[in-house]
C-alpha cells in the first residue's frame, strides 16, 4: 500500500496554516475614502508591525474590514449586515464610523482587547488626527459615527472571542514517503498551524472544503506533476524564463498585503464610493479568512510532502518514473538574489498540499468576479519581494498566474495549487450565496434575520457599476 493511500484513511486533525514571515513596508496614505486610509493603516498594523505571516493576518483583516462594513452598513442600510447593523441615521457619519471600527478593532476597548492593544500608542494619535479632520455636519454626526464603529467592532471583538486563535498545534503524522518534514535549509516549522482549527467567519465547518487530495506516489498524474516541478521549479533550471522566474518571486510577496493593495486601486480606479469600498473590503477579507483555515485544515489533514523532499528521496517513493536528485534546489533558495536580502527566498514551512496562496488567490479573484460583476478588468500590481510591476487584463489572470508561480518557484506540486484554487472559489461562492445581500432580500427579526434568499431562492448578488478600464 503507498503512503498516499494511507494518508486518505488517517482520522482528520484540527489545525494549520502559516505561510511565511515577511513584514514589509506599505506605502504613504493617499487613499480614495477613508475605508481605504483604514485598511492601509490596519496593513500596516498587521503586517509590517505585528509582523503576521499570511494566514494569521487573514483573520485579522477579515475582522478590521467585517466590523467597517458593518459601521458603514448601518448608516446606508442597503445592505444585509454581517453580524450587527447598530441604530443610525443617514446623516451620521460614514467616515468617523469606519475609522472607529477600524481602531477599535485594532486596539480594543479597557474591557474587550483588541487584535494589537501594544500598537495603541502609536494607532491613537492616528485615529485622533482622522476623527479631529472629518467635518461635523449636521452638528452631532461625527460623534454618531463614533458611537456606530464602536459597536460594530465591539461585536466583532466579542463575536471572535475564543475562536480558536493561537490554540493548539496539529499532530504530525509518522514519517514516511509522501508525509512531510520541516525543509532545508532551515528546516522551520510552521509558525501557526494552529490556523486551521479557528472557527470560520462565514462557511459552516472547515472540513467542508476539504480537498480531493494529492495524488498517489505511484500515480501517472504524480509523475507529471513531480517531473514539471524538479525542472521548471529548480534552482539551475534552463527551461524557465526570466518572466516566469520574476513572477514566481512577485508573488511571494505576503499575499493579504498585495491583494490589499490591489483592492485600494481598484477602489479608486472603478470609483467606488465608501460604501461599495466597504463591501468590497469585507467580502474580500472575509472570503480569504475562511481559505486560509479551510487551507491550513486541509494541509494538516494530507500532510504531504514538498517537491524538496520528494526530488531528493524519490529512490523511496515507489514509483519507478521519479528519479531522485539528493542535491536538488528549489528557485526559492537563499542563493536567488531578491531586492530586500533582509528576506530571503525559501520552501515555506508547512505541507505543500494545498497552496496556501492558491486557495488565498482562489478566494480573492472569484470574490472580485462577483463582485464587479466581470472577470474583464485590468490591474497593475507592484511586488515588495520582486520590485516589480505585473500587469493583468483580467482578474483570473492572476489566479493562473499564481498558479503557475508556485511550481516555477519549485515549492508546490501543480495539484497544490489547481486545488487551493478550487478551495478558494468553494468559499468565494459560499459568500456569494450566503452573505451580504440587498436590504431587500432579507428581514430583521428581534431575534435574528430571515434570508428571502434562503426561503425564495431570489435576490441576486448585488453588483457594482465601474469606471475606467473595463475591457469588453
Amino acid at each position: 500500500m503507498n503512503a498516499l493511500t494511507q494518508f486518505k484513511k488517517v482520522p482528520i486533525l484540527p489545525l494549520l496554516i502559516a505561510p511565511a514571515l515577511v513584514a514589509l513596508a506599505s506605502p504613504p496614505i493617499a487613499c480614495a475614502d477613508a475605508v481605504t486610509d483604514w485598511n492601509l493603516i490596519a496593513s500596516t498594523a498587521i503586517v509590517t508591525t505585528a509582523g503576521q505571516p499570511p494566514p494569521v493576518s487573514a483573520l485579522s483583516f477579515a475582522m478590521v474590514q467585517g466590523a467597517v462594513y458593518d459601521a458603514v452598513n448601518a448608516i446606508d442600510r442597503g445592505h444585509q449586515p454581517y453580524l450587527v447593523q447598530p441604530p443610525s441615521n443617514p446623516t451620521d457619519s460614514k467616515e468617523a464610523a469606519t475609522a472607529t471600527a477600524a481602531f477599535r478593532v485594532l486596539v480594543g476597548f479597557d474591557d474587550l482587547p483588541g487584535l494589537f492593544p501594544v500598537q495603541q500608542p502609536t494607532l491613537q494619535p492616528q485615529y485622533d488626527t482622522y476623527i479631529a479632520g472629518l467635518p461635523d455636519n449636521p452638528p452631532g454626526s461625527r460623534a454618531a459615527g463614533v458611537t456606530i464603529g464602536e459597536a460594530t467592532a465591539r461585536a466583532m471583538l466579542t463575536a471572535r472571542l475564543n475562536d480558536g486563535r493561537f490554540g493548539p498545534s496539529p499532530t504530525p503524522y509518522p514519517q514516511a514517503p509522501g508525509i512531510w518534514r520541516p525543509t532545508p535549509p532551515n528546516f522551520l516549522n510552521d509558525p501557526a498551524p494552529w490556523v486551521g482549527n479557528v472557527r470560520p467567519f462565514l462557511v459552516p465547518s472547515a472540513e467542508m472544503l476539504r480537498t480531493d487530495g494529492p495524488n498517489a506516489l505511484t500515480s501517472a498524474a504524480y509523475t507529471e506533476d513531480f517531473n514539471e516541478v524538479k525542472e521548471l521549479g529548480s534552482l539551475y533550471s534552463t527551461t524557465r524564463t526570466a518572466d516566469q522566474t520574476d513572477a514566481a518571486i512577485f508573488w511571494q510577496d505576503h499575499a493579504h498585503a498585495l491583494f490589499n493593495r490591489i483592492f485600494r486601486t481598484l477602489a479608486t480606479s472603478q470609483g467606488l464610493d465608501i460604501v461599495n469600498s466597504a463591501r468590497l473590503f469585507a467580502m474580500e477579507n472575509l472570503a480569504a479568512a475562511d481559505a486560509a483555515i479551510g487551507c491550513w485544515n486541509d494541509k494538516y489533514y494530507w500532510q504531504f510532502w514538498r517537491p524538496i523532499t520528494a526530488i531528493r528521496e524519490a529512490d523511496t517513493d515507489g514509483n519507478p518514473d521519479t528519479q531522485a536528485d539528493p542535491t536538488w534546489l528549489p528557485l526559492f533558495d537563499p542563493a536567488t538574489p531578491v531586492c530586500n536580502p533582509l528576506f530571503p527566498l525559501f520552501t515555506p514551512p508547512f505541507p505543500d498540499h494545498p497552496s496556501g496562496h492558491a486557495c488565498a488567490t482562489g478566494a480573492f479573484v472569484n470574490t472580485l468576479q462577483n463582485f464587479f460583476g466581470t472577470d474583464k478588468i485590468s490591474f497593475s500590481a507592484f511586488s515588495n519581494k520582486s520590485c516589480t510591476t505585473r500587469s493583468f487584463e483580467r482578474f483570473s489572470d492572476a489566479l493562473k498566474e499564481v498558479i503557475d508561480a508556485r511550481v516555477w518557484a519549485g515549492i508546490h506540486f501543480r495539484t497544490a495549487d489547481t486545488q487551493g484554487a478550487v478551495l478558494g472559489k468553494k468559499v468565494a461562492q459560499y459568500l456569494k450565496k450566503n452573505y451580504f445581500r440587498p436590504a431587500r432580500c432579507f428581514l430583521e427579526g428581534p431575534l435574528r434575520r430571515v434570508s428571502f434568499h434562503r426561503a425564495r431562492g431570489r435576490c441576486p448578488p448585488a453588483q457594482v457599476q465601474f469606471r475606467g478600464n473595463h475591457r469588453g
